[in-house]
């Protein structure tokens, strides 16, 4: 047990979330970040009306109580990809990416540094398996990127950890004996698994490499499930799949910028909206094109993913849930069932499920050695992901962590661990 605080902190910099960890004796791991909530949703909103800047809850409030300005969410997805060297305009500036995810490292920074009433000079931040699937050099990038970033906002050291083993390191504390498990990571960006054995005693070794039998991971999480659910269920309302008058579909770029969270804001360019007038011209589907030209015009891009966003987490509940649509058409109004979310996300889950299969391949392990299965992160809440990942260990203990703690906890311990 520590008796004095440590010091460094973990910082689990999600997709949809983030949270910051600190070891102290007789307090919780996780420090407060918006009000009393150790979350700090990934959401920056560039206030025009009022040139301010707002983060986390206080950002998505901002932007649907209908000020004008930007509102940017799942930035962690810009890691590893062509965007991270591009910018955004704010307030009629160019704003660099890079800046972007800096202005929100730095407001974690600050705001754990008030809750601790310390400042953090070393962290160990979490990293997914992979940032980028199958590319080892832009997957590396991402990884010195970010380390720049957590480097430029004021961060002396900086490591990291996968994300799945802090998640592990978190289960292990309270373990009374040996286990097999298999930590199933879910976010809102990439799905990530790893195969540890944890007990009590191999928690009081540093070196845990022979304990790790296996990660695998892959760049599915919670947002591409808000995607799937999108374009399968909610744009074809808007002319997505429709005809034009010669019999061929409608173009689908712009239903794809609409239905992915960190493209939302290219919908609203001057050359998308000359590429929808384009369209419209010539498509047979007008009613549902004016719900759409309604939608760009008045840039309620973020608000339609925000309820395909609510839909997703209301299937994971409950069998059935309905759509208020009345801001595209009055009294519109759609219902969406669990098979049909479970239609559009079968690929998705598909690709998980093979995901877990080849890693307890590829370690040589039986799938009745598993003990547990313990699921994190957000993601790991849909239904029929769960079940299909909880198919292929038929014999494990489920277990549900703190869907969006655990992490962070566990990399306050691995921070202890390597800065004291």
């Amino acid at each position: 047990m520590r008796y004095s605080p440590a010091r460094a902190c973990g910082i689990d910099f999600g997709t949809s979330n983030s949270t910051v960890g600190w070891l102290r004796p007789g307090l919780p791991t996780l420090l407060p970040l918006e009000g009393d909530k150790p979350t700090l949703p990934s959401a920056v909103f560039f206030n025009a009306d009022e040139e301010s800047t707002h983060f986390g809850r206080d950002a998505l409030a901002e932007y649907l109580e209908g000020y004008e300005g930007r509102l940017m969410r799942a930035l962690k997805s810009l890691l590893g990809s062509s965007l991270m060297e591009g910018s955004t305009e704010v307030g009629g500036r160019a704003l660099p990416f890079k800046d972007l995810l800096a202005s929100f490292i730095g407001e974690l920074k600050t705001r754990a540094e008030a809750q601790a009433g310390r400042h953090f000079e070393q962290a160990v931040f979490g990293r997914p398996v992979h940032f980028v699937d199958d590319n080892e050099s832009a997957d590396q990038r991402a990884q010195d990127t970010l380390e720049a970033i957590a480097r430029q906002v004021g961060f002396r050291d900086v490591s990291f950890q996968f994300e799945p083993i802090g998640a592990a390191l978190h289960y292990e504390a309270g373990l009374q004996q040996e286990e097999l498990v298999l930590i199933a990571d879910i976010g809102g960006g990439t799905a990530d698994f790893s195969l540890v054995r944890l007990s009590p005693e191999r928690a009081r070794h540093l070196d845990r490499q022979n304990d790790l039998l296996g990660n695998a991971g892959l760049h599915v999480g919670g947002t591409d499930f808000d995607r799937a659910l999108s374009l399968d269920c909610v744009m074809p309302l808007l002319g997505y799949r429709s005809l034009m008058k010669s019999g061929a579909e409608v173009p689908s770029g712009l239903f794809f910028q609409l239905a992915t969270w960190h493209t939302i804001n290219f919908a609203y360019t001057r050359q998308a909206f000359a590429d929808f007038q384009h369209i419209y011209r010539d498509a047979a589907a007008r009613r549902e094109l004016d719900r759409l030209a309604r939608l760009i015009g008045q840039r309620e891009g973020h608000w339609l993913a925000l309820q395909v966003e609510e839909a997703k987490i209301a299937l994971s509940r409950e069998e059935r849930t309905c759509l208020d649509l009345d801001r595209l058409e009055a009294g519109l109004r759609h219902g969406i069932d669990r098979d049909d979310f479970a239609r559009a996300t079968r690929s998705l889950v598909g690709r998980v499920a093979a995901t877990v299969a080849d890693l307890l391949n590829q370690a040589g392990i039986r799938r009745d050695q598993v003990n547990t299965l313990y699921f994190t992160g957000g993601a790991s809440g849909v239904t029929q992901l769960r079940a299909r990942i909880a198919a292929e260990l038929p014999q494990a203990r489920n277990v549900e962590g703190d869907l969006f703690g655990s992490i962070g906890a566990g990399l306050a311990v691995e921070a202890s661990r390597r800065y004291g």
